[in-house]
């Protein structure tokens, strides 16, 4: 596959992944470039795991870190997938709070039940 179809494939799994709320970067940018054939054409596009199975990975990965701006946009376009409904959302972090513990996933309580406000107000 060229580098111009891994990107464009990699472009359409990014839009996908952030439910379109995440515009593709313009080409350029060694980071930028490799992000795009690698991680979204090659990484997210395998069929092992689902689309929901990734996402809660990476929601727990991202929580662990302590990346709040990141949670977020995660959350949303997990709910906006619908590879999370709001209870299930909050599921997640009644579950890590134990492994991750409270001063983590209290901070990203208020920033979870933001993105449900935000999902269930524009169903």
């Amino acid at each position: 596959m060229t580098d111009s179809k891994r990107r464009e494939r990699g472009a359409d799994m990014l839009s996908k992944v952030y439910g379109g709320d995440v515009e593709t970067p313009p080409p350029g940018s060694d980071f930028v470039d490799i992000m795009l054939e690698t991680l979204f054409a090659e990484v997210w596009t395998r069929d092992v795991l689902s689309m929901r199975d990734r996402r809660l990975l990476l929601l727990a990965s991202i929580l662990t870190q302590g990346e709040p701006m990141t949670f977020g946009i995660q959350a949303r376009a997990a709910l906006k997938n619908g590879e999370l409904t709001p209870d299930e959302l909050r599921e997640v972090l009644v579950f890590l709070v134990h492994y991750v513990g409270y001063p983590r996933c209290a901070s990203m309580t208020g920033i979870a039940e933001e993105m449900i406000a935000d999902f269930e107000a524009n169903k």
